[in-house]
């Protein structure tokens, strides 16, 4: 078993994107960080289209409140937050599984056209 991890997923109402969901993952010392339109689905056969966004620094686990500045001034909640490990990794497909509140099961990342897919494939 591969070591868990820190995951968030955010619910970011901002001034100029509007409503959209952050997944930010810890690796390496830093968030990965996705953003999506939609909530992150929590039942297999929903996916969701997603654009890559630049690495976080860790403090953002534990963030919510008001951000004052800049493109993505706005609100921002926690809408989940856990663990995950990575149950495999290649180029074409990240198989991630989430411990989290509503993140729960195996759930696929992978490249798709200019961004990624991310899906349930199985419950816990």
């Amino acid at each position: 078993m591969t070591a868990k991890l820190n995951f968030v997923v955010h619910e970011h109402k901002a001034k100029k994107a509007g409503l959209h969901y952050d997944l930010r993952l810890e690796s390496n010392g830093v968030l990965k960080d996705w953003a999506f339109r939609k909530a992150p689905p929590e039942i297999v056969g929903i996916k969701r289209f997603g654009i890559a966004q630049e690495d976080h620094d860790l403090s953002w686990l534990d963030f919510e409140g008001e951000i004052k500045e800049g493109y993505g001034a706005g609100t921002m909640k926690i809408w989940d937050r856990g663990f995950y490990e990575v149950v495999k990794k290649t180029d074409k497909v990240i198989v991630l599984r989430f411990y989290g509140d509503r993140l729960k099961g195996e759930y696929t990342l992978m490249p798709f056209r200019n961004g990624w897919l991310f899906f349930k494939t199985k419950t816990p």
